[in-house]
């Protein structure tokens, strides 16, 4: 397995994505992540094995289409983004939730 500087793998992870689709696909050991757009699979596994301590067992990343935005006559788009959905082994589904949906 390629070794990755650990001290660069946090900031390859932006954010968790928690939108209705994502939640879905949570009871299927699948969590969704927001990543830099140059992260590769292995580095995005490597990742969040280090920031989570679980097992990967697989990564799906996607490209979406950049959307228009207008500010009067202006036209822009919206920034570039890469995400991506880590599928976790069974036994480490609660280490992940405790680190996402800490208890209050």
């Amino acid at each position: 397995m390629t070794r990755f500087d650990p001290r660069n793998l946090p900031d390859l992870v932006r954010r968790p994505i928690l939108t209705e689709k994502a939640t879905v696909l949570m009871e299927q050991n699948k969590y969704t992540f927001e990543v830099t757009p140059k992260a590769t699979k292995p580095q995005i596994r490597a990742a969040i094995e280090d920031l989570f301590e679980v097992k990967v067992e697989k990564v799906n990343t996607t490209r979406p289409p950049r959307k228009r935005k207008r500010v009067g006559k202006f036209l822009g788009y919206k920034p570039q983004y890469k995400k991506a959905i880590v599928t976790v082994a069974s036994g480490d589904v609660e280490k992940i939730r405790q680190v996402l949906f800490p208890e209050v």
